[in-house]
């Protein structure tokens, strides 16, 4: 499949798309908290035992982990507009089936079905570096990023509303009229990206990574019931490790994989993934502990007894103040790049759950913790799609994303799960009801604070990154943007790289070698073919150019060294060569 460009960016996006694309975000965040409220009601709910109702939670959280980064290439192949509006019409199903019925078997398919809707966050990322102009993209695609903490955080007071004065079921039929209302302002104004990535689906990997994520994510959600250290766990752990390595070593030995492991282990990618774990770690932590301590009585002697509408209305800022942080987020990293504003994030998450250890004794207390955390969380939720998308070519944004969302989602269900053992280790049993304890919520925010402290030991191994290196996400306004575009082409080698035919080549790389055999720069072609490498000197150089299934390229090359760039297309070779 051709790889069709998106020459002028930004001139088809009208300005709607940004919010219609961030509403869409919330709308499938709204599905992983929308059970909140009746979590504890669940298994009378659904006449089964509590066990078995964990399922209802369980299958959403697989089902969206398997979609997130097949929904992300499948975007990357096909168009990403198409499968958001498919992920969010899953979604819609799902909810549809889940809100006509009181049987578990029925349930748990309807919330496998709102899974796949998590797809549509690295779906939308894609859709706005493909379409936005420079000088918007930092923002939209914090707003993107954060949607997934705003639709929890949203959700949660609303849902424990219409929970408390009408019947449960409403949830679901709330939740697919916000997912047709996506779905049709996505059709009105959000058009399709041309860009298109090269290749097929890698329907194999598919299949062993969805193998591989459910058999290490079941133990983790469900090793509380079976016991960690039962047969069972254990087993499913060691299947999961040997699936998961065997899919590895299939998707070094692909072409077009599922997921390009090599651009995947790149210190920028890898190390904001691993960020990301600990991120999705700390974000869960607040929205486990703080709901229940404030519904907690105070009889308790800890307790802060508010009702499940005030708990829910008192956490809510974490979810509006992760939102307004996108456009401060949007100047930082202007100024300071994606990379210190993930680390300033970070720091404020740390700060926010130290200081609550000791604000923990008033409600007016867990509103100031839901605040600061919103504000850290969203800092470091914004940061990282733009980490990602400045270390992947165009073509491979959806997957990419896709990847660091499903991190995400890692580090939440590492996070429940390790909550959800320490709180029940240290209840205290009070007529055959096991009720949390203060020394469980501080331990909670303990495990917290030490994630943080291993995603910033993350955050600081990211490669430094020059504003050349990241042109879309260094501009603040329209006039750094045209001075960005500027300084790109001044003082450069730039053109095409072509095939034999005069096609365009995506993603090629080319590298710019000076009279000594020492590289001076280097840079991947865009979706159009077309490359710039800065030239640090008047000299003669040589370019050098390659790609996967062409012979390779020198060209020798000379800049005068004043600011006027020396344009250059490179032709590969219309042998093929064995990748």
């Amino acid at each position: 499949m051709t790889h069709t460009p998106t020459d002028q960016p930004g001139r088809r996006a009208g300005g709607a798309v940004v919010p219609v694309l961030a509403f869409a975000g919330i709308v499938v965040a709204v599905m992983q908290t929308l059970l909140v409220p009746v979590i504890k009601d669940l298994p009378q709910l659904l006449a089964t035992s509590p066990s078995n109702a964990t399922w209802v939670l369980t299958s959403t959280l697989l089902s969206g982990a398997v979609a997130t980064p097949i929904m992300g290439r499948l975007g990357d192949l096909y168009g990403k507009r198409r499968l958001l509006i498919l992920s969010l019409a899953v979604m819609v199903v799902g909810a549809l089936v889940s809100a006509v019925t009181s049987d578990l078997v029925i349930m748990i398919v309807g919330r496998t079905l709102q899974g796949f809707a998590m797809g549509a966050i690295p779906l939308g990322i894609g859709l706005m570096r493909d379409m936005l102009p420079r000088e918007k993209l930092g923002s939209a695609m914090a707003l993107m990023s954060s949607s997934i903490g705003v639709g929890g955080g949203l959700a949660l007071p609303a849902a424990a509303l219409v929970a408390q004065h009408a019947d449960w079921h409403a949830l679901y039929y709330g939740a697919a009229g916000l997912g047709v209302l996506a779905i049709g302002l996505t059709l009105l104004a959000v058009p399709e990206s041309p860009a298109r990535a090269k290749g097929s689906f890698d329907l194999p990997g598919a299949i062993g990574l969805s193998a591989g994520l459910v058999l290490f994510l079941l133990p983790i959600t469900k090793g509380s019931d079976w016991g960690w250290s039962s047969g069972t766990t254990l087993a499913l752990f060691a299947a999961s490790a040997v699936v998961l390595g065997l899919w590895g070593v299939m998707e070094l030995r692909v072409k077009a994989p599922l997921v390009d492991l090599r651009t995947s282990a790149r210190p920028a990618v890898l190390f904001t993934n691993l960020a990301s774990i600990m991120v999705g770690v700390s974000f869960y932590v607040v929205s486990l502990v703080l709901p229940q301590l404030l519904q907690l009585p105070t009889s308790t002697g800890y307790g802060l007894g508010q009702s499940m509408v005030t708990a829910g209305l008192l956490v809510a800022p974490l979810g509006l103040t992760m939102m307004v942080t996108a456009p401060v987020y949007a100047r930082l990293s202007a100024k300071y790049g994606p990379k210190v504003t993930l680390i300033l994030g970070l720091l404020i998450i740390a700060i926010g759950y130290g200081a609550g250890l000791g604000l923990m004794t008033a409600a007016w207390q867990s509103l100031v913790i839901a605040v600061v955390l919103g504000a850290g969380i969203g800092l470091a939720y914004s940061s990282l799609p733009a980490l990602i998308v400045g270390a992947v070519p165009a073509s491979e944004t959806g997957a990419a994303n896709g990847l660091n969302t499903l991190m995400r989602s890692i580090g939440t269900s590492v996070s429940s799960a390790v909550i959800g053992m320490v709180l029940a280790n240290t209840a205290n049993n009070v007529g055959g009801v096991a009720v949390p304890t203060m020394h469980g919520f501080r331990v909670s925010f303990l495990i917290a604070t030490g994630a943080v402290a291993v995603g910033l030991l993350f955050a600081l191994f990211l490669p430094r990154r020059t504003p050349a290196a990241m042109p879309q996400l260094r501009a603040s306004s329209e006039e750094d943007a045209n001075l960005a575009r500027a300084e790109e082409v001044l003082r450069s080698f730039r053109g095409r790289v072509l095939d034999a035919g005069g096609a365009p080549v995506a993603h090629a790389k080319v590298t710019l070698i000076d009279r000594r055999g020492r590289q001076a720069g280097a840079t991947l072609s865009e979706a159009d073919g077309s490359y710039a490498v800065a030239v640090p000197a008047q000299g003669a150089y040589v370019l050098a150019a390659k790609a996967t299934g062409h012979g390779p390229l020198a060209s020798a090359a000379t800049h005068a060294g004043d600011e006027r760039p020396v344009d250059l297309d490179l032709a590969l070779p219309g042998e093929t060569v064995t990748a």
